[in-house]
């Protein structure tokens, strides 16, 4: 009997090993995911206009950290409070030595990597202050970080203490990061859309392509011909592959319109689902630093109107509202000259 009772004091449960395992990831990555949608957050909304330029149109890239921060905690954290219940069960009952052991370990280890990555990142937000950033931001992103901390080091600090009123510490602790993890969460939804919304954005971005690529072709066939199409069907070229892409939603009787209003000049329409979205970018933020001025024979490939679609988006020259918008182009005969006058 004493044999077995000194077994049992230094068992090593598998089950509490590979749990306490599990708070610990699921800790460290929900912490990171919540710090990286907050700050995000605070970069979109406090936008340091040094470090940005000012965008037109959809950018894929634009809330790429905030949607990955936003998937992970949306999955994450319901786990790691689900793990954390059975974690607490399985303290509150009989443990081995050994797994007391671990119980300690595992509780120093978080509150030591908590300490370290909350130290590392109040050293980056003072070197970014240094460097200029946005007293408001700063001053947020740090409110944040301290924030965090203290409810991570509140609730593990209380179950490494056995202090008496633990229970109500860590509840406390817990409903507090939840609220805190929620209130992100419609935070993040309120700043990027519903996916709803990024499919219609995303629709609205495809219908810019489209008349990108049909500005480009008109330019190309007045180039040739010395004379606008008479519809969009000239453009057309089984030659060179060459065909008019559809609206994005042709099935429900949508599509692009073409008129020649004079020698030179045309105009392009098209329905959008949505306003343009446009606002100050940072380039560390999905943004695209601004090309030289010289990068296409003096023109900024950034805010000028080029006809064929590029590698910089779009700009204001294909703003529009929701609705019905036309876009009126006329060529410059002096850039794009006709080929006939060029070889």
């Amino acid at each position: 009997m004493e044999l077995d009772n000194a077994q049992s004091q230094q068992k090593l449960s598998p089950k509490f090993f590979f749990v306490s395992l599990f708070i610990l990831v699921w800790l460290i990555t929900t912490v990171t995911s919540l710090l990286n949608l907050i700050f995000g957050l605070l970069d979109k909304k406090f936008p340091d206009i040094l470090n940005a330029t000012y965008s037109y149109g959809y950018n894929t890239y634009e809330f790429t950290a905030i949607r990955g921060a936003l998937a992970t905690l949306i999955v994450i954290f319901p786990i790691f409070l689900i793990v954390s219940y059975f974690w607490t069960k399985l303290v509150a009952g009989q443990l081995g030595r050994i797994d007391l052991t671990i119980k300690k370990w595992m509780l120093y280890l978080i509150v030591f990597l908590a300490s370290i990555a909350i130290t590392i990142d109040l050293i980056t937000l003072v070197r970014y202050f240094v460097e200029g950033e946005i007293t408001t931001r700063f001053i947020l992103k740090v409110v944040t970080t301290l924030v965090v901390a203290l409810l991570v080091g509140l609730y593990y600090l209380s179950e490494l203490r056995g202090e008496k009123g633990k229970r109500f510490v860590q509840i406390a602790s817990l409903v507090t990061a939840s609220l805190i993890v929620v209130a992100a969460i419609v935070a993040g939804f309120m700043t990027i859309g519903s996916p709803a919304k990024q499919r219609l954005l995303r629709f609205d971005e495809r219908r810019i392509q489209d008349l990108q690529s049909i500005q480009g072709q008109i330019v190309t066939y007045w180039q040739q011909k010395e004379v606008l199409p008479k519809s969009l069907d000239d453009l057309k070229d089984p030659l060179v592959g060459y065909s008019i892409p559809p609206d994005p939603e042709f099935e429900s009787g949508k599509q692009y319109e073409y008129s020649v209003k004079g020698d030179l000049t045309f105009e392009l329409c098209a329905t959008f689902a949505l306003p343009m979205p446009k606002g100050w970018l940072e380039y560390s933020k999905g943004g695209i630093e601004p090309m030289p001025l010289d990068y296409y024979e003096g023109r900024d490939g950034v805010v000028s109107s080029y006809p064929y679609p590029g590698p910089f988006g779009t700009n204001e020259s294909w703003d529009h509202d929701t609705g019905r918008a036309c876009f009126e182009r006329t060529i410059d005969t002096d850039i794009f000259q006709p080929f006939s006058k060029t070889q």
